[in-house]
């Protein structure tokens, strides 16, 4: 809380510094971290994130100009962009994440006036903890309070995800924009991605710790594979359409399903629905076991999803696999996985309280042995979705 508060103050202080103004409303956006089910938001399937303590700071205040201009606290750089026409910024890309937000509320009929906009974040960039999609909650967040219009939870989700679809031209699914809107302190995020029927699912308030170690290893999706598992999830789907004439998506295909018809695929892109089809029923059985509070079972299950991802869908890498199998040698440590897109980023381990300790010293240590570089290591506190701290 003492952090959030100074945070506050130096965004707040910058503000005035930079605009010559008092701020009006300040709201804030959390990053994400996946307990388990990768690469299975864009097949309709399930996801089990949880929003952390780390997050996106807007600081806002209505201008009389029909312009946003944004300044990032961070890269002490300012961008200005007309609502008259909103274009992406070729040099200052991390302003297209607010842009594309403003781009498609412009587009869906909500009338949003001119603002200067200070951002704040704690999030590390290109790690798998979703530091776009809170800046694009963020930005949303904040042009509601300062224009009086109302999104339901879902609905403003959405309108994020279809930004950085459309607009930054990134195709993900819709998980981050969700539990960054929608999360909740103390549990994780049950989210079914084709109905968005979401449940708070409680997580153990004692006897655990969620960490989060990052790899220092740098991926941008866009320029990533995504797309291509993507395209290859999709390519399955057709094939087995053959076979079973009513699936829309891979969360459709049963593991019997699978069984029958997978070898009827292409060797990889039977790999690539593998994993997505048993990756659905791990989700599943995660969310009974923390239910019943079987946090063995679940760190099990989250072992079982990182080797598919590294074997099946073949996301991970050196990095991630290095800070898995050490924390897997760890006792204490219930399951580890990489979390996020793969190719670098973060890993997610359950950690019990007693071994949490020993995990902050050999994790990094055996890691700077293996790869050469020091990892950052986080340990979070599944928070609330965003929210705004200030709206005078």
């Amino acid at each position: 809380m003492a952090d959030l508060e100074n945070r506050i103050s130096s965004l707040t202080d910058k503000f005035v510094e930079v605009y010559g103004a008092a701020t009006q409303t300040i709201v804030r956006a959390p990053g994400r971290v996946n307990l388990i089910g990768e690469h299975t938001d864009y097949n309709d399937g399930y996801v089990l994130p949880i929003a952390i303590d780390r997050d996106i700071l807007i600081a806002a205040s209505p201008s009389s100009e029909p312009t946003v201009c944004l300044y990032s606290l961070n890269l002490d750089r300012i961008s200005l962009f007309s609502l008259d026409e909103i274009a992406r910024d070729k040099v200052n890309k991390w302003s297209n994440y607010p842009r594309g937000v403003a781009y498609m509320l412009r587009k869906r009929g909500y009338e949003i006036g001119g603002a200067n906009l200070a951002i704040h974040g704690d999030i590390p960039l290109a790690s798998g903890l979703s530091s776009s999609a809170a800046l694009e909650v963020a930005s949303a967040m904040v042009f509601q309070a300062l224009n009086g219009f109302e999104l339901s939870g879902p609905e403003m989700a959405l309108l994020c995800q279809a930004a950085e679809n459309q607009f930054v031209g990134v195709n993900c699914g819709i998980m981050d924009q969700f539990v960054s809107r929608l999360g909740a302190r103390n549990h994780a995020l049950f989210i079914d991605c084709r109905t968005l029927e979401h449940e708070a699912v409680p997580l153990p308030e004692t006897g655990i710790k969620v960490i989060v170690a990052d790899t220092m290893k740098k991926r941008g999706l866009v320029d990533s594979e995504y797309n291509v598992r993507r395209a290859q999830c999709e390519e399955a789907v057709s094939m087995l359409k053959a076979y079973l004439p009513g699936i829309r998506a891979l969360r459709d295909v049963t593991a019997s399903d699978f069984k029958r018809y997978g070898y009827e695929l292409p060797p990889t892109v039977r790999r690539r629905a593998q994993h997505v089809v048993t990756e659905n029923d791990r989700v599943l059985e995660s969310v009974e076991a923390l239910r019943q509070g079987n946090v063995a079972l679940f760190g099990r299950l989250m072992n079982e999803s990182h080797e598919s991802l590294r074997d099946l869908y073949e996301v991970s890498c050196r990095e991630l696999d290095a800070l898995v199998e050490t924390a897997w040698r760890i006792p204490g440590v219930y399951g580890s996985r990489m979390t996020g897109a793969g190719f670098g980023g973060c890993t997610v381990s359950l950690v019990a309280d007693e071994a949490v300790e020993e995990f902050l010293e050999r994790v990094p240590s055996a890691y700077r042995a293996r790869i050469g570089v020091s990892p950052t290591v986080y340990v979070c506190t599944p928070e609330g979705g965003a929210e705004v701290l200030l709206n005078g």
